[in-house]
């Protein structure tokens, strides 16, 4: 009885954090028509690419810094350059910016998929 009481508890608690998964994790289509992935990771979240030239590429960490607010690094997976990152959620687009040097910024939006 016991035993089944457990697994029901530990099976709930799953689906549970399931639900309550941050909205900035799941895959996203790139500015360049990429898919990029951003799962959980280290108390933060870890952005993968899954296709194109550069799959399986890690390209950046972040941070929750705030409502729909994120803050870290992202790299460039071309030339391997990592800069100063940060990311704004609103619905199903994010809006991923890299500067160097907190003045020269780029910045792509990447929708939810």
């Amino acid at each position: 009885m016991f035993r089944k009481m457990s697994m029901a508890i530990a099976a709930t608690l799953l689906m549970a954090g399931a639900a309550y998964a941050d909205p900035i994790e799941g895959n996203w289509k790139t500015k360049s028509g990429d898919t990029a992935a951003i799962a959980s990771c280290g108390g933060g979240f870890c952005i993968t690419l899954k296709t194109g030239k550069y799959a399986g590429k890690s390209i950046g960490k972040m941070s929750a810094s705030g409502s729909n607010q994120y803050s870290g690094s992202i790299t460039d997976p071309a030339d391997d350059k990592t800069y100063s990152g940060s990311g704004t959620l609103s619905g199903a687009k994010l809006n991923m910016t890299g500067c160097a040097l907190k003045i020269f910024c780029k910045t792509q939006v990447w929708s939810k998929l």
